[in-house]
Parts: structure tokens; sequence; C-alpha cells
């Protein structure tokens, strides 16, 4: 088979290239946005756009972009929707034991007050989910946490993936910036603290977004202090952490420190009056809370603080060290792609990591989770089966997303992108989280988008004279801001909230956040290539 050399240039010129290559992105955001079209379909039609353009714009041979395709399949299978199928999966056990409901009591005891709550689980709850676990799971889990506590399906979804931006940099025990270190070629501790320089920002304005998602310029003026109390405790303790201790622990510290400064805060508890829960579309609280007892509590918590444990343990280098073990990698069949300077991809090769994943740590404290809860061998299978069958649309859009974003990469359509993007010389600065904002889209994956660009960004930087390390911290912290809107995500909060084929209609609603915080991270990076902000540079 003939090694295909990717042609960032193959209609002749960049912009024109560029201008084609963006068609995959363009028709599935479209489709969901405008035409309104289920997601599902939406991805299996964009997949269809992305292998017409890489193979007869991009000269890309048909059996290595299919082959390219099915790989992307096979990464959204595993380790992505193997983390969101046991994620739920747990949740489901809870459910069918009653200790959820014990846990969504726990979380009213904190607070009555939807807005607080919108803090407590999406925010914080959710950040401690992003560090250990990453990719879907935080979003899942806070969602249906939220419409337990009586959130409106809808408002539960906007709230979880909104929130699901501050910690996501320093999520899945730092993968994203231990990547682009990687990639580039920088210090890791570098790229930490600038990345740690830039998203503590975004968590100062992160939790007042929500409180006005949830309740409008009534929750802002309600609940601002709580709000920028938890922004101001998870933003230090997350600079602290990944400029001075590890970014592998600045989301843990950041997420367990926004939820003690809110539990401190006297406000928290303070109670609201039920018009407004149910004026915010949500549900009413019982008028007697059932009293739990401690034991049952325990045991509502358990799930979590077992995947906390879990994971802890997983990243100890003797541990971590076992189960990499376990993982094979391997040539993937049909694929010798090369990049425009000739050498292989790293897309050629697989790796399948058995142990060393999300996915099987959950599947770990679920096992453990349903023999402490008494919940029956054939009940526990029975609730994984049926937890794969109310994902079953969810994994057709989740595949055929990933399979759309690897015949991009491999056939070179993203690079003509980011290299359109690069070429803006002087304006760079500003553009940089745009590339990100661009890679987390297509991709759903802070990582994918630093490995696709983060040399890209150093390479331009060298160019036009920026700091190298700035422009890569840069494409990692425009990147969190494209998660909200990336289709894999937007169906991921669809099924938790049970919102089959509204995809669209989330996209339409979060659109508008995803790109106003990107203007602003837009403007602190051009900022800090100049004198004005360049003093919060380390």
């Amino acid at each position: 088979m003939p090694m295909f050399v990717q042609n960032l240039t193959p209609l002749g010129s960049l912009s024109l290239s560029a201008l084609v290559a963006v068609l995959p992105l363009a028709t599935v955001l479209v489709l969901l946005g405008a035409v309104r079209m289920r997601a599902h379909h939406a991805a299996l039609i964009g997949l269809l756009v992305a292998l017409v353009v890489g193979i007869a714009a991009y000269g890309m041979p048909i059996v290595q972009a299919v082959s390219g395709a099915l790989q992307g399949a096979a990464f959204g299978l595993w380790p992505i929707m193997w983390i969101v199928v046991n994620a739920l999966w747990v949740y489901r056990l809870t459910v069918r034991t009653g200790h959820f409901d014990v846990l969504r009591r726990s979380f009213g005891r904190i607070s009555d007050d939807p807005r607080i709550q919108a803090l407590i689980i999406a925010f914080c709850f959710g950040a401690l989910m992003e560090a250990l676990a990453g990719f879907g799971a935080p979003v899942a889990i806070s969602a249906v946490m939220l419409v337990a506590v009586g959130f409106h399906p809808v408002k539960a979804a906007i709230v979880a993936l909104v929130a699901n931006t501050a910690p996501v940099a320093f999520g899945a025990m730092g993968t994203p910036v231990v990547t682009l270190a990687q990639v580039t070629g920088l210090p890791l501790q570098e790229v930490s603290s600038i990345v740690g320089r830039q998203t503590p920002l975004l968590a100062l304005v992160v939790p007042l977004l929500l409180v006005i998602i949830v309740d409008g310029k009534r929750g802002l003026r309600d609940t601002w202090l709580p709000a920028l109390v938890c922004g101001v405790a998870f933003g230090l303790v997350q600079f602290l952490a990944s400029n001075f201790v590890s970014p592998q622990l600045a989301d843990i510290g950041a997420a367990l420190a926004g939820a003690a400064a809110l539990v401190a805060l006297p406000q928290t508890r303070r109670a609201v009056p039920e018009s407004v829960r149910i004026g915010m579309g949500g549900t009413a609280t019982e008028e007697t809370p059932k009293e739990d007892s401690r034991n049952d509590v325990v045991k509502a918590y358990l799930p979590y603080l077992l995947i906390i444990v879990i994971f802890s343990l997983a990243v100890l280098p003797p541990i971590k060290k076992l189960l990499d073990k376990a993982t094979w990698k391997f040539h993937w069949p049909g694929l010798d792609v090369a990049g425009p300077n000739g050498k292989p991809v790293s897309g050629n090769t697989f790796s399948l990591p058995f142990l060393n994943t999300g996915g099987t740590l959950v599947l770990l404290a679920g096992i453990i989770t349903a023999a402490i809860l008494a919940v029956s061998a054939s009940g526990t299978v029975q609730e994984w089966l049926a937890t794969v069958k109310e994902l079953r649309f969810a994994i057709l859009t989740v595949t055929g997303v990933l399979a759309l974003a690897y015949v991009m990469n491999l056939s070179g359509q993203t690079t003509t992108i980011g290299t359109f993007i690069a070429a803006a010389g002087a304006g760079l600065a500003f553009l940089s989280p745009v590339l990100g904002w661009f890679g987390v889209a297509v991709s759903g994956s802070d990582t994918s988008a630093n490995a696709l660009f983060g040399a890209l960004q150093v390479t331009a930087a060298n160019k036009t004279g920026l700091p190298a390390d700035l422009l890569a911290a840069a494409n990692s912290s425009g990147g969190v801001l494209g998660k909200m809107v990336s289709p894999q995500n937007l169906t991921i909060a669809c099924v938790a909230a049970n919102l089959p084929g509204e995809e669209g209609k989330l996209l339409r609603k979060v659109l508008p956040w995803s790109l106003g915080l990107l203007l602003v991270m837009c403007l602190i990076v051009l900022g800090q290539s100049t004198p004005v902000l360049s003093w919060m540079l380390p």
C-alpha cells in the first residue's frame, strides 16, 4: 500500500483549501442548529462529507480514508463511550436501590436554592468528575443529578455543559496539559503555569453565568456572592496547584476548595420560597423531607468516593506502571499516512488501554458499589445492558463524530484549517484560542486538540515572534470553551437529561455562551502578549 502524504493546499490556495476543509464540521453544526436534524443522522452525513472532501479534494486513497474512519469510530467506543456507559451504569445502580434519592436529599440539605445546587453539583462536583474521569462523565453525571434535584431537563443539560469549562484543561489528571507539553517539547511546568493563569479567570465568570442561566437577573442579584466566592476559591486553588504543586492535582484541589467555600458561606443555607424553584421550571421539593440514616447517606456517596479513591490510586507510579502493561498498541490496518514533512503521523498507531482507562476504573467502582448496595449479579448485568440500550443513539453519534474527526485529521483537513488560522501573523495571539476551540468542537477533547494543534501553535509563534509557551497554553485554554458545542458532548447531555433528539436545541442555547467566553479568552491572550497583561505571565 503506497504511503499517503498530506497536502495542506490541495486546491493550490490555502484559503480555498481551508474553506473546503471546514465543510464537514460546518455541515454537522448547520444540520444540528438550523435544520434540527437528529444528532446521529447529522454525524453520519458529516462523516460522508469528510470522506468526500478527503478523497476528492485531498487525494486520500479510499481504503485509507475508510480505515481512518473506522479507527475514529473505535476510539469513540473505547475509551470515550466506555467511560460514559459505565458512569451512567453506576448512576442506574444507585437509582435501583433508592440511594440516588438519598444523595439528592443530601444535596438539598446543603441548600434548597436551585442556584446554589447548580454551583455545587455542576460546577464543583462536575469539576471533580472532570479531574478524575474526563470525557463525557462530568456532563452525564451532573445533568442526571440536576434533573434529580428538580431541574427542568433542558436547563439541567445547559448548566452541565456550561459548567464543564474551567476544569477541562487540567481534567483527567492533567492529561490535556501533559499532552500539550509532550507534542510541543515545552516543559510541563511552564505550560501548566500559563494555562493556570488563564483558565482560573474563567472560574471567576462561569459560576456567575450559571446562576444567570438558572434564574436570570434575579439569580445574579440574589446569589452573586456565593457564586463569586465559589469561583474565587476554585480559581485561586487551580492557579496555586498548577503553578506551584502539580497540574495533575489542580482540579481536584480546586473542586474541593470551591465546594468547601460554598458550604462555609451562611448564604448557602438560606431558604428560598418554593415559588422560586417552580418559577424556574423545576419541581416542588418535598414538604416534609425524609430523614435518611447515616448508613444510607454514606452508601449514597459511596460510588463517587470509590471513583475518587480508585482514580487517585491509579495515578500512583507503581500502580500506573502495572496497569499500563495491559495496553495493546498496534499499527492500524490499512493506514500509512505521513504529514506534509514526510514523517509518519501518530494516527497510524492505535492504543487500547484495557485497564488504565477511565471506563475500566469506573466499572471497578460500579462492581464494588453493586456488592455493597446488595444488587444481585443478574440485576447488575441487567442495568448495564439497559444502559447500553439507552445510549444506543448516543453511541452511534459519538462514533460518527469521532470517525469524522479522524478522517479530517488523517487527510490533512484539520491541519489546513489550523495552518490558515496560524497565518494570521500578529493577530495570531488573538486567534490562537480559536484554534483550540475549533479542535475541541471537532473532537470533543482538549487533549486531542492539543495533540492536533499544539506543535502548530509553537511553529506559528516562532515565525511571528510571539511567545511560544503563551500560544501553546492558549490552545488548551481556548479549547475548553469548545467542549460545550461538541456534538458528542451535546449528545451525552441529551441522553443524561432524557432529551432524545434535542442536540440542536441545546446547541442553539449554549453556542452564545461558548462564543462569548471564547471572545473573553481571546482578549486575555491578546493582552498577555502585550505589556498590558504580560505581567500575568511567569
